[in-house]
């Protein structure tokens, strides 16, 4: 072990102190990372995943997992911190990746906005990229308080929900925990898929890792995780387009139950199969063939209808118009992103 050279400690950057804040009623009903995130602004998002993991966050005096959701009235513990001087003044998204998000905005109103999310770009930033999404949103539009209402992978393209006050933010959030937030998702599964409409009620658990992604599985112990496919379009026995609707939003969740049902998701490197997507790009398809097709939900108070669609991206778009079709087995006109 290198001995560390004297004064070495000057370079680094100040600890916060320890400090205990109580929940008021205007912060109850979020996730206790984002909470966490939104304090320690200057602190890498890996680091503030492992005070989590280790304990050193604590609520009411007990240690929690990074997806409990703060009540009101609730202690937590904030640990002391050291902040880096790299990290106390953070840069700027580039011009070009503001524009490309502005750019990808399909639904503004005074509440919400939904975002058409390209595929490459993270919905936060970590894991190797400086900004995602909502920091480059925040970027463009100073002063608001924009949070995320969910997440979408990093190679997932499609419609996302970022709420531009608090109470939005909180009733979205309500509305998830009681199944009242509808997402569809369009799918390139492999093979032919033949299970008709099929639920898939499995419990899904996730692997904690120190270093590398987390890895997702089937496992009695997880946390309850369905989801409902329904084909859209065949073509032979190389793969199916796929409707799938999630009531519950695990990580991974639409991926591993594909893969649980035997027809991984198509480009999917983590769960899928690995010669199937060496085939597939014969047809063009070099990313995961997953795209949240479209988003609904009442609004909670008024009762009024929201609905927002994303077409298929021309990249998965082409892939489709490249693969041999079956005859007589397509359903309706999403097989090309429409309605």
């Amino acid at each position: 072990m290198t001995a560390e050279k004297p004064g070495a400690t000057a370079d680094r950057g100040p600890r916060s102190t320890v400090s205990a804040q109580r929940i008021a009623d205007s912060d109850a009903g979020q996730r206790i990372d984002n909470f966490l995130l939104r304090h320690f602004k200057s602190v890498p998002r890996s680091r503030v995943y492992r005070l989590l993991r280790k304990g050193e966050v604590r609520v009411n005096g007990k240690r929690i997992d990074a997806d409990y959701r703060l009540a009101a009235g609730d202690t937590v513990r904030l640990p002391p911190v050291r902040i880096e001087p790299d990290a106390a003044g953070p840069g700027r998204p580039s011009a070009s990746l503001q524009a490309l998000i502005e750019r990808a905005v399909i639904h503004e109103d005074r509440h919400l906005l939904v975002i058409d999310k390209p595929s490459g770009v993270a919905v936060h930033g970590g894991s190797g990229m400086s900004f995602g999404v909502i920091e480059t949103l925040r970027a463009a539009r100073p002063g608001e308080p924009l949070e995320l209402v969910h997440r979408l992978d990093r190679d997932t393209s499609g419609c996302l929900l970022v709420a531009r006050d608090r109470p939005t933010l909180v009733a979205l959030h309500a509305l998830i925990r009681d199944g009242g937030l509808h997402k569809t998702y369009l799918a390139l599964l492999a093979g032919s898929w033949q299970l008709g409409k099929k639920r898939i009620d499995a419990p899904l658990a996730t692997d904690a890792r120190e270093r590398g992604e987390r890895h997702v599985h089937v496992a009695t112990t997880g946390k309850a995780s369905v989801s409902v496919f329904q084909p859209v379009q065949f073509f032979g026995p190389l793969a199916t387009l796929m409707e799938v609707e999630i009531p519950t939003g695990r990580t991974h969740q639409i991926r591993v139950h594909a893969r649980h049902a035997g027809h991984p998701v198509l480009g999917d490197d983590k769960y899928g199969d690995r010669e199937r997507n060496a085939a597939m790009r014969e047809y063009g398809l070099h990313r995961i063939f997953l795209h949240a097709h479209s988003v609904a939900f009442d609004w909670p108070g008024s009762g009024m209808p929201f609905h927002a669609s994303a077409p298929l991206p021309p990249d998965l778009a082409a892939v489709i118009d490249r693969l041999p079709r079956a005859r007589g087995k397509r359903r309706g006109a999403r097989a090309q992103g429409k309605g």
